[in-house]
């Protein structure tokens, strides 16, 4: 048990990094250290449940430790970085996103734990997940490292975009989740080698690519709010008619002779 939540701590130290080298104006290094936090987040759960060492301890640090690596450090680093240009406004956004995080999480932990939710809705997220929300909310330090000038429209700009991505994590939106995706054996290696190919992008190109990734993010949530409505509709509509059938069932038939 104590190997996962060990990968926790780190990421709580490598989010908290970012905010130092942030403040040192090292912002490049800064965003690597975010990414590290999500890269660490993304494995400190399924290490758990491979080592079968999940616990409400860690599942309560997990929680607590995203509301630091993806509220608190990407809305202080894009402060330090641009939105401290857009004076209190900027700070106000600041403080809207990390508060969005915390509602977000809060909100995800209580939706884990109902049981009478349907199962194919456990295949959607609730609002934009808080990690997709910190890489995303950093696109302004993506474009300037890109070369775009961080002027104080720029930095008017960024604000509204970080109100834009608060409200989008406390949103209602539906967001495929992946989680239940099944890879079938002959499309595997081919996915391996598209995977491998985007992490060599990352790591050759970064800004290029994430630039490029919050843009197909940022395109993929309509389809996916779509998506939703359809498996909605198709669910409540097999749902409706299993109800019929079992009312059918339990109707004595009338029509049947006394004895």
């Amino acid at each position: 048990m104590v190997l996962p939540n060990l990968i926790t701590v780190l990421a709580i130290c490598a989010g908290l990094s970012g905010i130092r080298l942030a403040f040192e104006g090292r912002f490049e290094s800064a965003v690597v250290m975010v990414l590290l936090a999500a890269f660490l987040d993304g494995i400190d759960g399924r290490l758990a449940r491979m080592l079968k060492a999940t616990s409400k301890f860690g599942a309560q640090m997990d929680s607590l430790a995203d509301i630091v690596n993806f509220g608190v450090v990407p809305a202080l680093v894009l402060y330090a970085y641009l939105l401290d240009k857009a004076g209190s406004l900027g700070w106000i956004a600041t403080l809207l996103f990390a508060i969005a995080c915390g509602l977000r999480l809060a909100r995800f932990n209580v939706l884990d734990e109902d049981l009478d939710r349907p199962a194919w809705q456990a295949e959607y997220f609730v609002g934009i997940p808080a990690p997709a929300g910190a890489l995303v909310v950093m696109l302004p330090m993506y474009l300037g490292f890109l070369g775009f000038e961080g002027t104080r429209t720029a930095a008017y700009v960024a604000t509204g975009f970080t109100i834009l991505i608060a409200f989008l994590l406390v949103s209602r939106l539906p967001i495929y989740s992946g989680k239940t995706l099944k890879i079938r054996r002959e499309y595997l290696l081919p996915v391996m080698l598209a995977a491998v190919f985007y992490v060599l992008l990352v790591a050759v190109y970064p800004w290029q690519t994430l630039s490029a990734s919050v843009g197909a993010y940022m395109l993929f949530l309509p389809l996916s709010a779509s998506a939703y409505a359809r498996r909605a509709k198709i669910e409540g509509a097999a749902a409706a008619a299993a109800a019929e059938a079992a009312a059918a069932e339990a109707t004595p038939d009338e029509t049947r002779p006394e004895a």
